[in-house]
């Protein structure tokens, strides 16, 4: 007779205590995720500062860092982008602590040098699913960007190209190198 994994949930994940790892929560299933290298680290921070700037300048709701989303209950799942923006029509005005009970509008995600491809694609397919309008995914190793919007098809960015958020954040534009960054 095969033993049964005990699910948990989105309250029992944030009552869990802080450790050197991250954790997130798929169909129920903790996962582990180890803490950035230094590179994903410069990267999450360039991605940050880029869309972080622009979003306060023009006052168009927020961004967060590893900030909790349930994109699903019963069973759980709750995703930690590296980088999620909220427009401030979705902001209730008394936002307290726990997770976001919706999905962020963008999501952005840096792949680690022991991530897999594939599921790499299957988290975007997940905040896709869940309602996102656009998954931004940062591949550091080959310097590409590769943009998932909710309407289908994926753009493929190089460093030479410009990075553009289309109408989740209007008039939003940066070089992709400005994201990969360079030590100065």
């Amino acid at each position: 007779m095969a033993a049964t994994k005990r699910l948990i949930t989105a309250d029992e994940l944030l009552a869990m205590p802080e450790r050197d790892c991250r954790y997130e929560l798929v169909k129920g299933e903790l996962i582990t995720l180890p803490i950035g290298d230094v590179t994903r680290g410069l990267v999450v921070s360039n991605v940050v500062m880029e869309i972080g700037a622009f979003v306060k300048a023009h006052n168009l709701g927020k961004v967060f860092v590893r900030t909790g989303f349930i994109l699903a209950t019963d069973p759980d799942t709750v995703r930690g982008p590296d980088v999620a923006f909220v427009s401030k029509a979705r902001l209730a005005d008394d936002v307290s602590d726990g997770y976001f009970p919706f999905a962020p509008d963008i999501a952005v995600e840096v792949v680690s040098p022991n991530d897999r491809y594939a599921e790499v694609d299957d988290k975007a397919a997940e905040y896709l699913a869940a309602g996102t309008g656009l998954v931004v995914v940062v591949d550091p190793g080959a310097r590409t960007i590769a943009k998932h919007p909710a309407r289908g098809g994926i753009e493929r960015l190089g460093e030479g190209d410009t990075l553009a958020l289309g109408d989740i954040i209007a008039g939003f534009e940066c070089a992709a190198a400005d994201i990969f960054g360079r030590w100065q």
